[in-house]
């Protein structure tokens, strides 16, 4: 192969395309003896010395280089060849040189968008709906067979007839970026399903793919965007797959492991579980995470991000600071001041839980809603953090700042029970897993209401129904940005697994033939979703910003008199009443956890038309007057205008 050669320009890190050739950069402050390695299909690998530019920056221009062209990276010394996979590449395929480092493969990324626009969902109106590609789309009977667990399956008509029959606005998609199964795994035959141990910050992974992730994810997000609906990736950025002092080595832990991961006098820092924290400190570091978010962006047309551990990327040595360099850079940055941007608020190192500290701008994953819920229907929780909770969990986010810093409010995440065997289970059977059932969370606040697991028990089969409905309606009519664990519309159930990540199997696939009854629960969440934006939405917005001050909340006893101070101590049957102005809309929430039937007296004036009661099976949209028998364990939400 016969190349013209050139230095080779710094920046942009990664490969470059031109009509010219490609030009290579990569930062490699241990790079002494780095060559480009190229291979062909009908010739050896070609090993080129690069050029050693500014901070520690390696380069080389190459004439003549297309699309793609494979390569990869390795240091040559007197210790041997050492294999580097590209921090910055785009796509990932094998290296004929060795098994255990992968190759890259450079990209044109021209795609026609077609003029699409992005939907550009208010964070109010946002409907999260959390989803694995493969999960959801393999057992689908209306999608092509070739096309089940990938990209193009998750923009069949079929799939997205769904999301719009449901009503979500957003998808939440579980780690799409490559990843790396644990050495732990492959010894058990399992997989990491989840995706949550990154192995390139920019390449898709091709298991999620025909032929190119990178154009099939394109049309994906395309499609999904001609119908209104968002796309939101979960992204890992708080460690790589390079776990640990004595996992495998892919590229920071050769070309920079005392400045691109966090050390200590023991070795690499361990805030996340897995052993490598990366070093935001360090500007390289920033930097390779901030291009990979812009290339999501721009590139993808990417509406968004939740960030895992979130907490780790604000840490300013072991402090989190909210004004650490990640958020300042992300805060001035123009493409990425434009999106959704979704935190898990903590992590596991010192002082890692942040809930409510991040920085305006940032929405926040609120696991006291979930916590206060589950407890309050499951079992018993105080009026008064229960309230504080629906409310909006304004003892930490001042309704001041919404709608911008509304929490993400959610009852079930992808890490933990489903909705289904949170009342189902009392305890996780993670047998499955190969851990002897230690792995997983001990405390769900789940309820199996007499029996653990499945059961033909019609008394139980309804109570868990109720229950099912009481949470969700609760999730809905809270205020905050709801997130809905996708499974759970369809009542799926990970038979008692609440740590399914290495599951890629039908424990955690999406089972797309419902029963009756399940299709009954779908059919009345789409109702509860649709109430939602109708009946909701406008009460968010009112109780938002200056003017929340101009409404009514009145929390009152089943008798119709204003709780008093000790009353909030309880667990007992309550009623919300929520009014707009003087006269405006109003909403009326009767909520009875307890055992006991009870009957509510209504505030005064014209009738209330009810919006939906979880202890009946249908939605009966008639109107009451002046009481309401509300049945044990249910709640009903009522409106006037």
């Amino acid at each position: 192969m016969d190349w013209q050669k050139k230095t080779g320009t710094p920046f942009p890190l990664g490969t470059t395309l031109s009509i010219d050739g490609c030009n290579f950069a990569i930062h490699a402050p241990q790079g002494n003896g780095l060559h480009l390695v190229l291979f062909a299909q009908d010739a050896p690998p070609a090993y080129l010395p690069l050029n050693k530019n500014v901070n520690n920056i390696y380069t080389l221009f190459l004439s003549g280089v297309q699309s793609g062209t494979r390569y990869a990276y390795c240091i040559i010394n007197s210790q041997g060849t050492h294999w580097i996979l590209d921090p910055y590449a785009k796509r990932l395929t094998t290296n004929p040189e060795t098994a255990s480092i992968p190759a890259a493969v450079i990209q044109n990324h021209e795609f026609d968008w077609e003029q699409s626009d992005l939907p550009g969902i208010e964070r109010e109106k946002a409907v999260l709906y959390e989803l694995h590609v493969k999960g959801f789309t393999q057992q689908h009977p209306g999608i092509p067979e070739a096309l089940r667990g990938k990209f193009l399956g998750l923009c069949q008509p079929t799939v997205i007839e769904h999301f719009k029959h449901l009503g979500v606005t957003t998808l939440q998609l579980m780690p799409i970026a490559t990843s790396f199964d644990e050495a732990h795994l492959a010894d058990k035959k399992l997989t990491n399903y989840w995706g949550y141990n990154p192995l390139c910050w920019f390449a898709p992974d091709e298991k999620f793919a025909v032929n190119d992730p990178v154009t099939e994810l394109k049309t994906m997000v395309k499609i999904l965007h001609e119908h209104d609906i968002e796309v939101i990736l979960d992204v890992v950025y708080n460690h790589t797959a390079e776990s640990g002092k004595d996992g495998p080595t892919h590229n920071f832990k050769l070309i920079a492991p005392k400045t691109y991961l966090k050390n200590d006098k023991e070795g690499f820092e361990n805030h996340s579980g897995c052993g490598n924290t990366v070093d935001l400190s360090y500007s390289p570091a920033l930097r390779t995470v901030m291009d990979s978010l812009r290339y999501w962006v721009e590139e993808f047309h990417i509406d968004g991000f939740r960030f895992d551990l979130a907490a780790t990327l604000g840490r300013r040595g072991d402090d989190f600071d909210r004004q650490s360099g990640f958020f300042q850079v992300i805060q001035q940055d123009p493409v990425l001041q434009k999106v959704k941007l979704i935190a898990e608020p903590w992590d596991i190192g010192p002082n890692g839980y942040q809930l409510g500290a991040f920085p305006s701008g940032w929405n926040e994953c609120n696991d006291r809603f979930r916590d206060t819920i589950r407890s309050f229907w499951n079992h018993t929780a105080q009026l008064g953090e229960f309230a504080t909770r629906l409310m909006g969990s304004r003892d930490l986010f001042s309704a001041a700042k919404w709608p911008d810093k509304l929490c993400v409010n959610y009852i079930c995440y992808h890490d933990g029970f489903t909705l289904q065997d949170l009342v189902s289970y009392n305890e996780k059977h993670n047998v499955d897993n190969k851990e002897n059932n230690r792995d997983g969370h001990g405390d769900n606040r789940s309820f199996n209401h007499g029996i653990e697991g499945k059961t033909v028990n019609t008394g139980i089969i309804e109570l868990r129904r109720k229950q099912k409905k009481n949470m969700m309606m609760t999730l809905l009519f809270s205020f905050g940005i709801p997130h809905i664990l996708a499974v759970d519309s369809f009542s799926h159930s990970q038979q008692g697994n609440n740590n399914a990540y290495c599951q890629d199997t039908p424990i955690s696939w999406t089972n797309w033939n419902l029963s009756r009854e399940e299709s009954d629960f779908m059919d009345w969440f789409s109702e509860m979703i649709e109430a939602r934006n109708q009946y909701m939405l406008p009460f968010i917005n009112a109780f938002s910003g200056e003017n929340r001050g101009h409404h009514r909340i009145h929390w009152m006893q089943s008798d119709g008199h204003i709780l008093q101070m000790n009353d909030w101590h309880d667990h007992a049957a309550i009623a919300l009443h929520l009014g707009l102005y003087k006269d405006e809309s109003e909403l009326l929430y009767l909520i009875n956890p307890t055992k006991i039937p009870t009957r509510f007296k209504l505030p005064a004036g014209s009738a209330w038309t009810i919006i939906s009661d979880t202890s009946e099976h249908t939605i009966s949209r008639h109107e009451v007057q002046t009481t309401y028998m509300q049945s044990a364990k249910s709640m009903t939400i009522l409106r006037r205008d």
